[in-house]
């Protein structure tokens, strides 16, 4: 019923071996495919469990399009679901049941993220409205963003993180997914090589089907915001950036204010 994908980096067995551990126990688990960017191989990764599929690609491609390879292979082995997850969290088995429930449910449902902590307990920002490229601008530019704190909290749903909601941005670090869904809407596009290819798809997704954060469960995410350490990244950045923009239009945009005036409805309708 289940497959899952994990894309590394210079990652170590070690640093993974706790979260193949609990997915190992996962009744409904398939096959987890562990796709590795790294430039070179890491024999570590050797005498896995049956159940557990290494790929080395021998080079960096980007994180969608690693992804990409798994599903591809849910498509083919006719998989229901489908989850793609970070390598630097902490969750019980609980969160991915919850969710296979939450579809099993809800045939409309084609994308779910749990609440995302960080690992001193509080919340990360990660269900959004879409955003405009002013958003991106005083977030990236934190001087300016006590000047617009209401604009910055209304696209980021600042105090809803308890109420279930239908929002078009669903994290990549954890994201469970309908295949059949998947194959309807399409795979992550790989003109994105890092960032933003998770606003693309659920953006994509949420116009066929319902694109849910359920804050009942919850995940730990190590977050690392590296686009705010580092230039290197910080460029990839905004180049997605720019690629999402121009994909979807920059300051016009009927399609993202019609999707955020029904989700900011739907939060009235929730909050009265």
């Amino acid at each position: 019923m289940l497959n899952i994908s994990i894309v590394l980096f210079k990652t170590s067995y070690n640093s993974i071996s706790n979260i193949l551990n609990i997915l190992s126990k996962q009744p409904k688990l398939n096959k987890i495919y562990l796709v590795d960017n790294s430039p070179d191989i890491d024999v570590s990764y050797k005498n896995l469990a049956s159940n557990i599929q290494y790929i080395f690609n021998n080079k960096n491609i980007g994180y969608g399009a690693a992804h990409n390879i798994a599903i591809k292979e849910s498509f083919k082995e006719n998989i229901k679901y489908h989850l793609v997850m970070n390598s630097d969290l902490n969750f019980d088995l609980n969160t991915i049941n919850h969710l296979i429930h939450m579809m099993e449910s809800d045939s409309e449902l084609g994308l779910a993220m749990p609440k995302v902590l960080n690992i001193d307990g509080s919340v990360q920002v990660l269900p959004k409205l879409l955003p405009s490229p002013f958003n991106l601008i005083i977030r990236v530019i934190s001087p300016i963003g006590f000047f617009f704190n209401s604009m910055n909290k209304k696209y980021t749903l600042d105090g809803y993180d308890q109420l279930q909601l239908n929002v078009p941005i669903i994290s990549g670090c954890f994201s469970l997914f309908r295949v059949s869904a998947l194959e309807q809407i399409g795979l992550y596009d790989e003109n994105f090589f890092m960032y933003f290819e998770d606003f693309d798809i659920s953006r994509r997704m949420h116009k066929e089907y319902k694109t849910i954060y359920c804050p009942n469960v919850s995940i730990i995410h190590a977050h690392e915001r590296g686009a705010a350490k580092s230039f290197k990244l910080f460029r990839v950045f905004i180049s997605s950036a720019f690629n999402y923009f121009n994909k979807y239009g920059w300051f016009f945009d009927k399609e993202r204010s019609k999707i955020n005036s029904d989700v900011i409805g739907q939060l009235e309708k929730q909050t009265k």
